[in-house]
């Protein structure tokens, strides 16, 4: 049982880590771990790793508000609509709770959307942009977009956090950088501010339907917190594009996994 927890514990870190290396938060990690490693129903993977992403989420906001790098705006629009939107993916789940397959098929699914944006940046967009450094204007210092844009956007990426339990880098993040055009640091800092709203009613309601391990989600929320400080450090002593295509090609990985058990092959 110790040895379990410590595992976790590291894992978290981990997760908390990777998240901090790609923004992408600690779930994409945590979440095939513990559904693969320690075989967990699939509803209970997911239910318990958006209730650690509240400790990284919560963390990272207020950490980005300090530094000056969250729109208030966007995140009060897309915070609040996420949370509507939350409400009603969870109500949808509370109905497929009980069909682990499909779960795992529409987890395997988001994760495609994942490796695909990951290549894609690593692949494309930041060598593109290491070309175009020297000539690039100053980055902007608020976020483009309209209410109802940013409005629509949280609802969509809410109900899809009540559905698979991911949200915030995973979608946020790339939303705002290329449906918005946001700078990098400012897409970051309003997604943190945004999706702890998000994560933190969606684990509410991940209780309230019993698909929490909730001392494994303490273990795991807490390292991950840990973790994504650290993660932020070292950004800077890898190649972005290199840590995106490893990645990147990991995640495609993970999403085969879950796909192909809907169909009941294992890899």
């Amino acid at each position: 049982m110790v040895v379990s927890f410590l595992i976790y514990f590291i894992v978290g870190i981990l997760g908390g880590i990777v998240g901090g290396l790609l923004g992408t938060g600690g779930c994409a990690l945590m979440m095939p771990v513990i559904r693969f490693g320690y075989h967990f129903n699939p509803a209970i993977a997911v239910g318990t790793t958006l209730t650690a992403v509240v400790f990284t989420a919560g963390s990272g906001a207020i950490q980005h508000i300090r530094m000056g790098n969250v729109h208030k705006e966007t995140a009060y629009l897309t915070g609040y609509s996420g949370v509507l939107g939350v409400i009603i993916g969870s109500i949808v789940f509370a109905f497929i709770k009980d069909y682990g397959k499909l779960i795992d098929l529409i987890i395997g699914i988001a994760f495609i959307l994942v490796s695909v944006r990951m290549l894609y940046e690593g692949l494309i967009v930041i060598p593109a942009q290491a070309r175009m450094a020297a000539v690039q204007s100053p980055p902007l210092a608020e976020m483009p977009g309209t209410p109802v844009s940013k409005t629509i956007l949280g609802s969509v990426i809410g109900f899809m956090t009540g559905i698979v339990g991911l949200g915030g880098g995973y979608a946020l993040v790339p939303s705002y950088l290329y449906l918005f055009k946001a700078p990098m640091k400012l897409a970051i800092g309003t997604s943190m501010a945004s999706f702890v709203w998000m994560a933190l009613v969606g684990s509410i309601f991940k209780l309230a339907e019993q698909v929490v391990n909730i001392p494994v989600a303490i273990t795991l929320g807490v390292g991950a917190a840990i973790g994504a400080v650290y993660g932020a450090k070292l950004v800077a002593k890898f190649k972005p594009a290199t840590l995106k295509i490893l990645f990147g090609a990991i995640f495609l990985y993970v999403s085969l996994k879950y796909i192909l058990i809907y169909f009941g092959i294992t890899i």
